[in-house]
């Protein structure tokens, strides 16, 4: 008899059991989105699934029926005889309190040997499930002393749950390309800052004496009284740009200031913003050498990146100039992160907002509800914590910036507000997915941060696009380690009418070339038009005919439309089939339409 203690035993990464598991498959010159100045506990240590960590065992759900659903002699007797089929030595450990069996590995198995174990149970009509036990740690709070001041990143009302996603990625190896007002020296940011280029032309705009050249150094974007335009009053330098960096990478572990949503990226400033704003014509320069591309007169980039934020617009829809550079960087491999707007309009009068094959962002305050002025409509495609001004300045977005008036001053930290600091926010998430998988398409990557993504806390009128931002969710369904390859989606996009207060309606999606079960985390996304959600009971039908509640009817849920992902448990229906949402307004008066929905495996 072999010994069942794990001293002796090779461990297998949870990565290797996840891939054995689950694998299958012209507007006027643009200007900053205003930023406008303005305590959050952490939160007690929590558990969250560590990929890569080690994992020497099997956790196996049996159908209620099964014979080894409820005798410990039957499961042990079934793990023996796997082993054998697989060509290894398996052994029962004991009944967990969930009615699984917690099989042990053995010793020295290769990925290999886990892909044959896998596939015996996969193959048994009575296995539910089997999913990898895996280690689990305390999610470590980041000892920067400003950290406790980031609702953003990690309140469970409206924050981003990023510290649920730093085990599983920190952004290693991505750069991000911020396309801004540039960079001023903050030694809380300065770590993680690379060679960007000032792409400023006009030397009056660029405010630094002269034209383009390499160095992207913020010298101030202030301005007097009518200086951009007549009745403008006078203002003080932003340091837009590096309050934004500062966002998306600042130096985390340091004992100092803030934590960056991607710490371990790097940041490329680009500037293309100055006195009054920037122009097109700058900005399309910007983007194509963030991405790889050729500028002339430019020496080629040494830091390309595959993330782009643009914390900046300007009035009017996407031009065909813009539209093009932008679809040359994403067909380069770029992801291009935009912020909404700051004018509560609809954001497809705003650009870069408006342009196709972007990540449009609207901004969210505390609460989770639209900030009053973020833009909205059908062309955002996810909202982020932008934050939002009141009494309370802690209910604005933390960062790194600057106390110069003009020019540069000491450095220190400020809350600002708008769509400019939700934009980073999902750059910095992209950043996480790259480091991640860096496999990922800008389409795989927009698809799962919208698959992943929660309901909204609040509520937003007009539109905020497939909800609240999630990091954990989205770099761990990526990732593999949430239970899902995160890379194959269906859907549908066939619109079906509501009736009001009638019969329920039903919208199919044909499922194929999937093996065995579907996913522990099937992720079902819904975007539903109706006057009164609260009325509406949602429903996900499996092949089998079996129904997975996503919504019921509530009085108290007096919000228009139905745009959430819902996370089922479907790993006891088989993967192939038709897949159903079933959707039925129970009271009168109002109707709507399923406009499409999508089932990410």
């Amino acid at each position: 008899m072999r010994t069942s203690a794990s001293t002796r035993r090779k461990l297998i990464s949870v990565a290797a059991v996840s891939a054995a598991l689950f694998t299958a498959a012209a507007p006027s010159a643009a200007v900053a989105q205003e930023p406008a100045p303005q305590e959050a506990a952490v939160p007690a240590a929590q558990t969250e699934a560590a990929p890569g960590t080690a994992a020497e065992r099997l956790i196996v759900g049996y159908k209620s029926g099964a014979a080894e659903a409820k005798s410990n002699k039957a499961a042990e007797t079934d793990a023996a005889a796997k082993g054998k089929e697989a060509g290894e030595d398996l052994d029962f450990q004991r009944r967990l309190g969930s009615g699984a069996a917690l099989v042990d590995l053995g010793e020295n198995l290769t990925r290999t040997d886990v892909a044959d174990v896998v596939a015996e149970y996969r193959a048994d009509p009575q296995v539910a499930y089997v999913v990898p036990d895996r280690l689990n740690k305390p999610l470590a709070t980041p000892n920067d002393t400003e950290y406790t001041k980031q609702w953003d990143l990690f309140e469970t009302t409206a924050g981003m749950n990023v510290p649920g996603a730093w085990d599983v990625a920190t952004g290693s190896g991505v750069t991000v390309a911020v396309i801004d007002t540039g960079y001023v020296s903050h030694s809380d940011v300065g770590a993680n800052i690379v060679a960007g280029y000032d792409f400023i032309s006009d030397a009056t705009v660029g405010n630094d004496g002269n034209g383009r050249d390499s160095n992207p150094a913020d010298p101030g974007d202030w301005t007097a009284a009518g200086e951009c335009q007549a009745g403008d009053p006078a203002s003080t330098s932003s340091w837009h740009g590096t309050h934004v960096a500062g966002t998306i990478a600042a130096v985390t572990n340091n004992s100092k200031g803030v934590a960056g949503i991607a710490y371990g990226a790097k940041v490329s400033p680009l500037r293309v913003l100055g006195k009054c704003g920037g122009y097109d014509s700058d900005i399309i320069d910007a983007i194509t050498w963030a991405s790889g591309g050729t500028v002339s007169g430019v020496p080629a980039n040494a830091n390309v990146a595959k993330v782009i934020n643009m914390s900046l617009g300007g009035g009017g829809a996407c031009s065909t100039a813009t539209q093009s550079a932008i679809n040359a960087a994403v067909n380069r491999g770029t992801t291009v992160v935009v912020a909404a707007g700051n004018s509560n309009a609809n954001a497809s009068g705003y650009s870069p907002a408006s342009c196709n094959n972007v990540i449009s962002v609207a901004a969210t305050d505390r609460q989770g509800n639209r900030s009053y002025y973020s833009n909205y409509g059908t062309v955002v495609d996810i909202a982020a914590p932008g934050g939002e001004t009141n009494s309370v300045t802690a209910n604005g977005i933390l960062s790194t910036l600057n106390s110069g008036a003009q020019g540069p001053s000491s450095e220190n930290y400020d809350y600002y507000q708008g769509t400019s600091m939700a934009s980073p926010h999902v750059a910095g998430l992209v950043a996480l997915m790259k480091s991640a998988n860096a496999a990922l398409t800008p389409a795989q990557i927009e698809s799962a941060i919208k698959t992943n993504s929660r309901a909204l806390p609040g509520t937003c009128s007009g539109g905020c696009g497939a909800g609240l931002a999630d990091a954990a969710k989205t770099v761990q369904a990526v990732s593999g380690s949430g239970g899902s390859t995160g890379g194959t989606t269906f859907t549908s996009t066939s619109a079906v009418s509501i009736p009001d207060n009638g019969s329920a309606v039903e919208s199919s999606i044909a499922v194929s070339g999937r093996s065995g079960n579907a996913p522990s985390a099937l992720q079902v996304g819904v975007d539903i038009t109706h006057t009164y959600r609260g009325d509406l009971v949602v429903d996900l039908v499996a092949p089998d005919g079996s129904t997975y509640r996503l919504k019921s009817a509530s009085s108290s849920d007096s919000a228009d439309n139905v745009i959430a992902t819902y996370t089922v448990n479907a790993s006891s229906e088989t993967a192939n089939g038709t897949w159903k949402l079933r959707v039925q307004d129970t009271a009168a008066q109002d109707t709507g339409r399923i406009n499409s929905w999508k089932l990410t495996f």
